[in-house]
């Protein structure tokens, strides 16, 4: 039974995504990111020297997946993105937007994270621009509140 919902629900919450590439010799990788969702896009962070990055440039092919799992509140949101990719140069300021996503404000970000793991302004950085030419979303929240879906929220339930 497939559910539909509205892709901009997973979107915009501080979930990971995995991306799905292609090796040069064929064989299927996949890798969890953080990402961010703007001018309908999904932009997930790499740098020259990723091996996310490598595949992309060899073979733009992709997938995305990124599920919405909650099991005490019984939310099971599956969102899935395919497309071809393309490497675009790091933008600082959608880097630092994409940090307060996952890391709210930015006087509670640890600096020592964003001095040696982030690397914000490091010129080697690079974002994976994937403009999807399909998407697939179903709603499988009802494992725990069937037949009626736990997803979205229903406030006039006091029963959850």
């Amino acid at each position: 039974m497939v559910t539909k919902f509205n892709p901009t629900d997973v979107l915009n919450l501080p979930l990971v995504a995995n991306l799905a590439t292609i090796a040069d010799d064929g064989s299927p990788r996949n890798a969890p990111m953080w990402f961010i969702w703007e001018n309908d896009a999904i932009w997930l962070l790499g740098s020259t020297d990723t091996s996310s990055v490598k595949r992309v440039e060899h073979d733009p092919r992709c997938a995305v997946e990124i599920v919405h799992f909650d099991n005490d509140a019984g939310i099971l949101l599956h969102l899935g993105l395919r497309g071809v990719a393309s490497i675009d140069p790091m933008s600082s300021e959608r880097f630092r937007r994409l940090l307060r996503k996952y890391l709210g404000n930015e006087d509670n970000w640890n600096s020592w994270f964003i001095e040696n793991v982030a690397l914000i302004d490091d010129p080697n950085g690079r974002l994976i621009k994937l403009n999807p030419k399909s998407f697939f979303s179903n709603n499988v929240s009802y494992f725990r509140t069937g037949p009626n879906l736990a997803w979205p929220p229903n406030p006039n339930n006091t029963s959850m």
